[in-house]
């Protein structure tokens, strides 16, 4: 399960960051995606790649 959540938090984070307008319920569904894969993650490496893709959306969204 927690590889499948990862991949959807993959997925939605190149979605916004492939589409300049990327809409704020687009970057919510990237946060709630990366957010349950997070909870999900079982190793420090899985977090640890969910925790830059949450620091790639944050930064997507100053931009």
């Amino acid at each position: 399960m927690a590889n499948n959540l990862m991949q959807q938090a993959k997925d939605a984070m190149n979605r916004i960051t492939n589409n300049n307008q990327a809409s704020d319920q687009d970057k919510q569904a990237a946060q709630n995606a990366i957010q349950a894969a997070y909870n999900d993650a079982t190793t420090p490496e899985e977090k640890q790649e969910l925790q830059q893709l949450e620091q790639q959306l944050q930064q997507h969204q100053l931009s």
